[in-house]
């Protein structure tokens, strides 16, 4: 039978706005509509629970921003680009329109289980603060006034460095292209289930980034912060949820039980996609001789 799809819309994107009533259309002639929501919207309509493919219009900022209320239903997450890069979002709307008949038909879908992790902050007391589902990164950051932080590091009990700088990210594999790769951290194919740690501007020589398993449970304490009114060191997660960090509080970060799936663009690939969006190894542009 043709699958349900209910379309999430960012509409402060025109684009994606405008793109509503085609998308519908396409998923009416091969499929079945289960309903249409905004992604600003909060809780989703009993129909959301029944469908079988969500498909998000959006960008990657709107398809993490989704994540977060869609993943306890572990279902296909489609997502369609209209923001900048499209990196997460693999479809753009010539693509959607060539693969709907596949898409919101009977054809088996072509899936990726990429890896979550839960984020949590114990204050001084041990006592538990702050829970979070992250699919790109967790991000220490210094925060107004900018004056470095000091931070120390482990890894399954295993103590490491304490370090001073301007934070500390955490990323999947998922998120490796992201804040992670402009920090200066390592590339990770999707494919491999494992974490990256990332220095900003670490106050050393020496601390480099290190790929650790998806499976590691690591912590950073926190014992020099920033404090600025109600700003100051933050940890932020998928660049979207922000909670305050205090002297002395200390950051989970292990894997999540569950993943988040999502549907491949079957005409391109992740090395395609570093090489056309990102300029993966771009020669260097030379001028031409007359």
């Amino acid at each position: 039978m043709a699958r349900r799809v209910f379309v999430i819309v960012n509409r402060e994107k025109p684009e994606a706005q405008q793109a509503v009533d085609k998308v519908t259309g396409l998923v009416e002639r091969h499929g079945v509509l289960a309903g249409v929501a905004d992604s600003g919207d909060g809780d989703l309509p009993p129909a959301a629970a029944d469908s079988e493919l969500f498909v998000i219009l959006g960008g990657d900022g709107t398809l993490l921003g989704q994540l977060r209320r869609l993943v306890p239903l572990r279902k296909p997450i489609l997502g369609v680009n209209f923001g900048k890069l499209g990196f997460m979002a693999e479809f753009d709307m010539p693509a959607l329109v060539r693969g709907a008949s596949e898409i919101f038909g009977e054809t088996a879908l072509h899936v990726h289980e990429s890896p979550l992790l839960r984020v949590r902050v114990f204050g001084p007391d041990g006592r538990k603060g702050f829970e979070s589902i992250a699919a790109n990164d967790c991000v220490l950051t210094a925060g107004p006034p900018y004056r470095m932080i000091r931070m120390a590091l482990s890894i399954d009990g295993n103590v490491g460095p304490t370090v001073s700088g301007d934070g500390l990210i955490v990323s999947t594999s998922t998120g490796s292209t992201a804040y992670n790769l402009s920090a200066g951290g390592p590339i990770v194919s999707p494919e491999l289930d494992a974490l990256a740690i990332t220095p900003i501007a670490a106050h050393s020589l020496s601390f480099r980034p290190i790929v650790v398993p998806l499976s590691s449970r690591v912590q950073i304490g926190v014992t020099r912060v920033n404090a600025d009114g109600g700003h100051g060191t933050t940890l932020v997660v998928d660049g979207q949820v922000l909670t305050k960090i205090g002297e002395d509080d200390g950051i989970e970060i292990t894997r999540h039980d569950r993943r988040a799936i999502f549907v491949r663009n079957p005409q391109t690939s992740y090395w395609s996609t570093l090489i056309t969006k990102l300029r993966w190894a771009e020669a260097p542009r030379l001028r031409t001789l007359s």
